[in-house]
């Protein structure tokens, strides 16, 4: 169905707008020719594959043109949106841009405030989707169609939900890979190679991820089964506990959620 609408881009140049129009367009979800994407220069830019895009530098333009708009530009530049859209499904991925705020920019009684990630590139993003009202049957299984045809993809009951979501899951690689670098380190400290100590982390997340991923168990599971055989992984992880790294890094997304609250109204 998706296929046969027509969805702007407002910011489909940057980096999360990119990765979404590029994995609509890659699983055919959405046809080159009914996908139009806004920029500064209204130049097309890493599309060259998909000639058939519609490109224009005005976001009203796009506007009139599409069933579905998606915005995607930096939460400071929400007052630069110049985007009329009363009768429009309008989807925002701005971090920290609320359902009220999306639905005073646009005029749109059609608002939905999202998070996706960079991954949509490769259509393993999770994007969560929250909306109050204005949407019927049919509006929801458009978004949750264009959502999940870039990863996984769940309306959730509470805006605020976004904002968690906005901080685990919206910065791919982000945390991840600030834990993965944190393994990189210590085999460095320990004089492995620099490409196999890059290369064999990259693998053990590779790796870890598809496991959890098909298994109906919760990360906790493996946790407790590594403490439970007691093996050496058991005792790293029993002193990650009591040194109260959990709580650290409780901190650390604290701190990103925060930021999540305040990103928009920043000067």
């Amino acid at each position: 169905m998706s296929h046969k609408l027509k969805v702007g881009i407002v910011g489909g140049t940057g980096q999360l707008g990119a990765a979404m129009a590029t994995g609509w367009l890659e699983s055919n979800h959405v046809s080159p020719q009914n996908l139009w994407i806004s920029n500064r220069s209204g130049k097309a830019s890493g599309f060259a594959d998909w000639p058939e895009v519609n490109f224009t530098a005005s976001n009203q333009v796009l506007a009139e043109a599409c069933d579905v708009i998606v915005l995607s530009v930096p939460p400071d530049q929400t007052g630069k949106l110049n985007v009329s859209a009363s009768d429009k499904l309008v989807i925002s991925v701005m971090a920290g841009v609320s359902h009220k705020q999306i639905r005073e920019l646009t005029g749109t009684r059609k608002a939905v405030r999202a998070m996706s990630s960079p991954a949509a590139r490769q259509r393993s993003a999770y994007s969560a989707w929250f909306t109050k009202d204005g949407l019927d049957a049919a509006d929801r299984r458009t978004v949750q169609g264009l959502l999940s045809a870039i990863g996984a993809a769940d309306e959730v009951a509470d805006e605020g939900q976004i904002e968690v979501f906005t901080v685990l899951t919206g910065p791919v690689p982000g945390f991840a890979a600030f834990f993965a670098d944190c393994l990189v380190q210590f085999a460095l400290a320990n004089n492995v190679a620099p490409d196999a100590a890059v290369k064999s982390v990259k693998q053990l997340f590779l790796s870890s991820g598809k496991l959890m991923s098909v298994s109906d168990h919760s990360p906790d599971f493996f946790v407790k089964e590594m403490v439970d055989y007691g093996g050496t992984t058991a005792a790293g992880l029993v002193k990650l506990q009591e040194l109260g790294t959990v709580r650290l890094i409780e901190k650390g997304l604290d701190a990103s959620l925060e930021r999540v609250r305040t990103i928009a109204s920043s000067d």
